[in-house]
């Protein structure tokens, strides 16, 4: 995406608004959506929140529900390459002029109603959701639950992945501290489903939801398939189904487990939650993509929870060492994840996302890879460089999502946007 034409104005004014960070509240978005005749009430939504794999599970119930025959809205954050991204209606980003109108039309409302970065393109979500006719949104949730933007609208239904140490200047530096902000996607007496381990639990069930819990009401199996994914089998008072997911890791298992079970309750058909499994593709979260000889993997761990769970995978795909590509945001807890990373690394290629100012200084990056063979680069393009000198058979990218989102178009082929990325 350029400049020119489409959605160059309009997106610019919103990715400026990037800068005056994250204010959480729901006020501003509520004054917003009302000031648009509240698109939210056109369509039924499920919330995803929870500290990492939300994504994944959110995708992965927008394609179940596709595959049933709902036409299924998916809001994400943040983009990879496109800000089209974010707003996908039955399995297809929806198309850039379409985006650029609707953003056209909220900005006056928005600057209105001093709506942040991630209030504006919330409301956006939901007003180009009801434009697209869907009947169903897949929400996944930006920061938190409880003062996070999507919380304006009022769920049918609640899904919590997991909860970990991650925000934590925003959300608390205790997991139950982040436990009862995520907890406030919950509605008493409507239907939720968790992977949230067993010590928080009665946190989230403080809030009266019909909550379902993995482990408690619903129990997941887990067969390994390597790298072509899991089967995975799901046994809930819904009913009970067997499916593939082609997510890789016991994490991206239990994120399709998650999905498959909220799609129990919202009543679809195991047939349905089947071919929605399958079909689920879910880009820069332990992707595989073949790269001048070399097997590429690229995940967007940015916390320690997120990086103990991709090298778990990777010991569990038979990793044991590879060269390592690493860049992240300087605001995260690095130490944890380098932790977590550093057994895999064969040696470490240190750089950064050129596009984002919270990216971290590759030397300052260094001291956390201790007695492992470095390389500094300035750009992610220098490192893709470094790493194809190495002629290595396979290869992890990871850090943040932005550092994707940068070398994903250099490996495929494709243009980035070129902006400035804070959120």
């Amino acid at each position: 995406m350029t400049d020119s034409g489409g959605l160059s104005g309009d997106l610019a004014w919103v990715f400026a608004r990037q800068r005056f960070g994250m204010h959480p509240g729901l006020g501003r978005v509520e004054a917003l959506l009302a000031r648009l005749g509240n698109p939210q009430r056109a369509f039924q939504t499920v919330l995803v929140g929870g500290t990492n794999g939300k994504g994944s599970t959110a995708a992965s119930l927008a394609a179940m529900l596709r595959a049933g025959g709902v036409r299924a809205g998916l809001f994400t954050s943040p983009h990879l390459t496109r800000f089209t991204e974010r707003f996908v209606v039955d399995g297809a980003e929806l198309p850039e002029a379409t985006v650029a109108a609707a953003l056209a039309e909220l900005r006056p409302h928005a600057e209105e109603a001093g709506a942040s970065f991630f209030e504006v393109i919330t409301a956006l979500g939901a007003l180009l959701f009801r434009r697209a006719g869907v009947d169903v949104a897949v929400m996944e949730v930006g920061l938190g639950g409880r003062l996070d933007a999507t919380n304006a609208l009022d769920p049918v239904l609640s899904v919590l992945t997991n909860v970990g140490l991650d925000h934590t200047e925003v959300l608390g530096d205790t997991r139950e501290a982040i436990a009862r902000e995520k907890a406030g996607i919950l509605r008493a007496g409507r239907p939720a489903v968790t992977g949230v381990a067993a010590d928080l639990r009665p946190i989230l069930r403080a809030e009266g939801a019909d909550l379902w819990a993995l482990g408690e009401e619903a129990h997941l199996s887990v067969q390994g398939r390597g790298w072509d994914g899991s089967d995975v089998t799901v046994d809930s008072p819904a009913g009970t189904v067997t499916l593939r997911t082609p997510l890789l890791g016991a994490h991206g298992a239990a994120n399709a487990g998650l999905a498959a079970l909220a799609a129990l309750r919202l009543g679809l058909s195991p047939e349905a939650v089947r071919a929605g499994a399958q079909a689920t593709q879910w880009p820069g979260r332990l992707e595989v993509t073949p790269w001048r000889g070399t097997r590429v993997l690229l995940d967007g761990a940015h916390n320690p929870d997120g990086a103990q769970a991709v090298a778990a995978a990777l010991r569990e795909l038979g990793v044991e060492r590879l060269p390592l590509v690493f860049g992240a945001a300087g605001d995260k807890d690095l130490a944890g994840v380098a932790a977590a990373l550093r057994p895999l690394a064969s040696e470490v290629i240190l750089t950064r996302a050129a596009l984002s100012p919270r990216a971290a200084d590759p030397a300052s990056l260094a001291p956390l890879f201790p007695d492992v063979p470095l390389t500094l680069t300035d750009t992610p393009q220098a490192a893709l460089a470094a790493l194809a000198a190495r002629r290595a058979p396979q290869a992890l990218v990871c850090g943040s999502l932005y550092l994707l989102g940068e070398v994903r178009p250099l490996l495929f082929g494709e243009t980035s946007e070129g902006r400035e990325r804070w959120q």
